[in-house]
């Protein structure tokens, strides 16, 4: 591993300990959807750092926003 490498490695780590802080803070009711993100964005981190780093700047500007919801909430049939 690249010593570059490491570097962007060691700065998705530190934002996906950030993530997990927030998700922590959130009510129980938002809690559960967004641990599960996050949990996939944590699992994806271990494959393609590159698309678990785009996928962890969206979800963390949906927490910022106070917003935990998917984009396609509303289009979602009921139990998908």
């Amino acid at each position: 591993m690249a010593a570059d490498d490491r570097l962007e490695d060691d700065e998705l780590a530190r934002r996906l300990r950030e993530a997990h802080r927030r998700v922590r803070m959130l009510p129980a009711a938002d809690k559960e959807r967004a641990a599960r993100r996050y949990l996939s964005i944590c699992d994806q981190a271990k494959r393609d750092p590159k698309r678990a780093a785009a996928r962890l700047e969206t979800f963390l500007a949906t927490l910022q926003d106070g917003a935990c919801d998917t984009p396609r909430e509303g289009l979602n049939t009921p139990g998908d």
